[in-house]
């Protein structure tokens, strides 16, 4: 992981545009290609970013940048949709690359260590006729929750929250791109499984034609939930 302090201007290119007047900001470029942009505020979340699959290239700034104090360019490129973020630098305050390793991952909290495996013990909820592959199924970029197959052998990738926002969609989607590229299980479906999912990620969720299932932890623990039922 590579992490840059620096004075730059960021512009965003593709399905949207954006830009990021000059400042003072931190820019991490991790092992699997992606790039953060980030300031110091808005807690976790990047100013901008380009997910993989996507490349950075550097490039020698243009004559009009250069007067202007742009000592490099970076740009990364998606791979897929060629969307780009270029990042003029004018200057670096810092710069430091660093060997994490392979990470353990997320230990999840009770709950929804719980709502994964009793997902796993009724995976007829995510669809009719279907069968476990593996919890915890491995990918170059951390283990998604559940792999299963439906009853026609499809593929089809789960990830499982408490609750279910926008982050949680982005990392369904970043597993899918590259389970996809596996052609002993391409295609695959991807299945969003939450016990509450905020509005906005299950329009982003469909949009990318992830699947949502809501989850009723009591009714799976064969536990009344209280709510009213016909029967």
């Amino acid at each position: 992981m590579r992490l840059v302090i620096a004075r730059c201007a960021v512009d965003y290119t593709g399905r949207l545009n954006a830009h990021l007047p000059l400042a003072t900001r931190l820019l991490v470029h991790k092992g699997d290609g992606s790039l953060l942009v980030h300031s110091d505020g808005g807690s976790y979340k990047p100013l901008n970013w380009m997910s993989p699959p996507c490349r950075l290239e550097s490039e020698q700034p243009g004559e009009e940048e250069a007067s202007a104090g742009v000592t490099e360019v970076w740009r990364v490129t998606h791979q897929k949709t060629g969307d780009a973020l270029r990042v003029q630098i004018y200057e670096i305050l810092h710069d430091s690359a660093h060997e994490l390793g392979i990470d353990p991952g997320l230990q999840k909290d009770g709950v929804e260590a719980d709502l994964q495996r009793l997902l796993a013990e009724q995976v007829d909820r995510i669809a009719e006729g279907a069968t476990l592959v593996r919890r915890e199924y491995p990918t170059a970029i951390g283990p998604v929750d559940l792999m299963v197959r439906d009853a026609e052998g499809v593929a089809i990738a789960v990830e499982v929250k408490r609750r279910g926002d926008i982050d949680g969609v982005e990392q369904l989607t970043r597993y899918l791109e590259l389970l996809g590229r596996d052609p002993h299980l391409a295609p695959v479906q991807g299945v969003f499984a939450a016990q509450e999912i905020k509005p906005q990620a299950r329009v982003l969720a469909e949009d990318r034609g992830i699947r949502c299932l809501v989850l009723d932890y009591e009714d799976m623990k064969g536990i009344s939930s209280g709510a009213p039922r016909l029967f």
